[in-house]
């Protein structure tokens, strides 16, 4: 979320008020978005997508790597244990040795969890450059279906246990009938943010964020190799209209508002955050490109796991109030947008009502 900086209220003024021992954001950086399987990073794995953006993340700001104190990196569908893979893109991204690695999963905030360490270890003083980073190849490792005899009986006769078994698909239709959101509103709010988003794709503004990655591709009819530079995200499709979503079938129950057009697609790809503390930053002559002020997550019942935005937003302005300012009064109306994810139109249409106080959210779509 990003506070307003017109007219500052005397607890925005102090959120932004430049310290020594702020945690700030020095550089950030993605590969693109690409369809898992089909798109161009289907024949690459995740720990080099990972070293591209960490080298990337530390030569952008002109960072000697040997001053990265500390690496988290979120991956919710680790191959070997995670870590290993993770230490090993490090060291192939110039990093040396002497710098710490360890992976995190948090499912889909596990990249976010990651940046959200880093920026801890920085508050405490443990540290004063890292980066939190977040990297997954859904080609190499989504589709393991787990079932109930791979769990303890006595776990499982905890209802809310069993429900974690439940699929995504599942719990977004959960979501629906639950909170009553019928499909013509899920396919207003897909079809809102596929237009924001083939609009900004054209505007370039997603041009700044994103590494150009030089890949191998195996064509899948010829089976003939070459190298394709991935520089776009390639889910993003212009002319979706709410009309165009009608023609969709349910892809979860056969009577259920969820599909393919109000659903994430499956994806490849890798993000990196370098972080430091503003004393250090400044010293190093590094950019500083914004502040890392809190954070907040919370739990919800499984069977409706996307509805966490809707929770932590409330919660992360009262973490913000007790942290940051000790109570001095920042409210919902103090912030000019947040950017909440989309895992599902049910889920983020719930969240962005019920987390924001608002009905629908138009937030820009990226920074200009």
């Amino acid at each position: 979320m990003a506070l307003s900086l017109a007219s500052p209220s005397a607890a925005k003024a102090r959120i932004l008020t430049k310290n020594d021992d702020d945690v700030v954001i020095v550089s950030a950086v993605r590969t693109a978005i690409t369809k898992a399987k089909k798109g161009g990073f289907k024949d690459t794995f995740p720990d080099l997508l990972l070293s591209h953006v960490l080298r990337a993340a530390y030569t952008k700001a002109g960072l000697d790597p040997s001053l990265i104190d500390d690496i988290s990196v979120g991956n919710v569908l680790p191959d070997r244990g995670g870590a290993s893979a993770a230490r090993m893109a490090s060291l192939h991204a110039g990093i040396p040795d002497t710098t710490s690695v360890n992976s995190v999963n948090r499912q889909c905030s596990s990249g976010l969890t990651s940046v959200n360490h880093i920026a801890s270890l920085i508050k405490i003083g443990q540290i004063d450059i890292g980066i939190g980073a977040g990297v997954e190849s859904m080609t190499n490792g989504f589709g393991k279906k787990y079932s109930s005899s791979e769990f303890s009986n006595e776990v499982l006769e905890n209802q809310l246990a069993r429900d974690c078994l439940i699929p995504m698909g599942i719990t977004s239709e959960n979501v629906a009938q639950d909170y009553g959101l019928s499909r013509q509103e899920q396919d207003a709010f897909a079809a809102a943010s596929f237009q924001k988003a083939a609009a900004a794709q054209k505007a370039g503004k997603f041009v700044h964020e994103i590494l150009p990655v030089r890949a191998k591709y195996t064509d899948p009819k010829t089976g003939e190799s070459t190298e394709i530079l991935v520089d776009s995200d390639d889910g993003v499709r212009d002319g979706v209209t709410v009309e165009t979503l009608s023609k969709l079938k349910p892809a979860f129950a056969k009577d259920g508002s969820t599909h393919a057009g109000n659903a994430s697609q499956v994806s490849d790809g890798a993000a990196a955050v370098l972080l430091a503390r503003r004393s250090v930053a400044v010293k190093l002559g590094l950019p500083i490109l914004g502040k890392f002020v809190a954070a907040a997550t919370v739990g919800v019942p499984p069977r409706i796991m996307g509805v966490g935005p809707a929770y932590a937003i409330p919660r992360g302005i009262l973490s913000l109030a007790r942290q940051v300012l000790k109570q001095t009064g920042l409210e919902l109306s103090d912030v000019d947008f947040f950017e909440i994810n989309e895992a599902f139109a049910s889920q983020a249409l719930f969240s962005v009502r019920h987390g924001t106080d608002s009905d629908f959210s138009s937030p820009p779509a990226a920074p200009p």
